[in-house]
């Protein structure tokens, strides 16, 4: 929290022309836990029936055009980008001077794609509530979630007030409170250590290699590369904030390479680079795929072993040709590194269940991948 707030400064974004009843129902729930609501309209067409902190016209301002050429361009999804980019702006510019200490956006679909771009431009710790109709479904490519970005489904409340709707935003607004009043900023005194892996069933060089750099003097973060943990890791890298990264699980590489759900975006396996942070990478896990285990298998995997972990993750092997594909993909990416890489080639398989008597063991496969 801002040391010079009396409270936390909540900033309560969303469509006032529209949404007038509940942001400031939100905003009473805000006051009542203790916050401060500072209320910034991201509306386009219409007007609130309530001075905002910050209006639409400050939003436009801060997207270098005005209200006026948004409206004129007669096209929502390009008005909204702008309104999306001018909040954007003008968010992190307050918070700079210390003037955000947490953000709430309420919203639609056009609500919570203005509300993904705000949130990404905040730093990790920086409480983000997304109140939205969409929230958790496939509509939100990961590679727009910030890693610590708190959603919650906007249960009932398309349109006014009502008993279930006032229920899930009461919850919202508290919560937002509760995380600006009480929640932990990251700790900048110990350099970071960023590591992924699948967990100690599948992967378990973190528990002796995290001590082992703590005792070191090093801060030590791993990330589940189950798709949302790549992400994460690969946001935070973008940003610069690693001393050094220990990638030795980027199997969301090869799980975006064959379109599986379970993915980190594009640009995994590319930001620490791009941002010069010296890497070790392995390829923990690459010979699988992670698919919906309450799915049938797409056709291309119908005939390989395949492993279900529980009811939500299975996981499926490669065949030696996919894996000589994700090999080539793999190199791409780190020749491109601005920073030193070593690249480490395990010859007794690349994850638990790669070892001889285990379902997934393919020696062929690993042969491919080192070719």
């Amino acid at each position: 929290m801002s040391p010079e707030a009396p409270s936390p400064r909540i900033f309560v974004i969303g469509t006032g022309d529209t949404k007038y009843d509940e942001l400031q129902f939100m905003a009473s729930v805000i006051r009542q836990a203790g916050g401060q609501p500072v209320m910034m309209d991201v509306s386009i067409l219409g007007d609130p029936p309530y001075s905002p902190d910050y209006s639409k016209h400050d939003i436009a301002k801060a997207a270098a055009t005005t209200i006026e050429a948004i409206t004129e361009s007669g096209d929502e999804n390009s008005a909204m980008a702008a309104m999306a980019k001018g909040a954007s702006a003008l968010t992190l510019r307050l918070y700079d001077d210390g003037q955000v200490d947490g953000i709430i956006v309420l919203g639609g679909s056009m609500g919570t794609d203005l509300a993904l771009d705000v949130a990404a431009v905040l730093p990790l710790g920086v409480p983000k509530f997304v109140v939205s109709t969409i929230a958790y479904s496939h509509l939100i490519p990961p590679e727009r979630i910030a890693p610590d970005l708190m959603m919650i489904l906007w249960a009932g409340g398309l349109y006014g007030l009502n008993s279930i709707c006032q229920s899930v935003l009461s919850q919202a607004c508290g919560a937002v409170v509760g995380a600006a009043k009480h929640g932990t900023k990251p700790d900048r005194e110990r350099p970071l250590v960023g590591m992924t892996s699948l967990g100690s069933s599948c992967l378990k060089y973190m528990k002796y290699l995290r001590p082992e750099l703590e005792k070191r003097g090093y801060d030590v973060a791993v990330f589940h590369s189950t798709g949302m943990g790549g992400r994460a890791y690969e946001a935070i890298a973008a940003k610069g904030d690693f001393a050094a990264v220990f990638d030795f699980c980027i199997q969301e590489v090869s799980n975006h390479h064959y379109s599986s759900v379970v993915t980190s975006g594009p640009d995994r396996l590319e930001n620490a680079g791009r941002a010069g942070i010296p890497q070790i990478v392995a390829p923990g896990a690459i010979d699988m795929v992670d698919l919906q285990a309450w799915q049938a298998l797409p056709e291309i995997f119908v005939d390989r072993p395949y492993h279900a972990h529980n009811r939500l993750i299975g996981s499926v092997t490669t065949s030696p040709e996919g894996r000589r594909a994700v090999a080539r993909v793999i190199g791409e990416k780190l020749r491109r590194a601005e920073a030193k890489v070593a690249f480490l080639l395990p010859t007794e398989g690349l994850q638990e269940w790669d070892k001889p008597d285990e379902p997934l063991h393919d020696p062929e496969g690993l042969d491919a991948f080192f070719d």
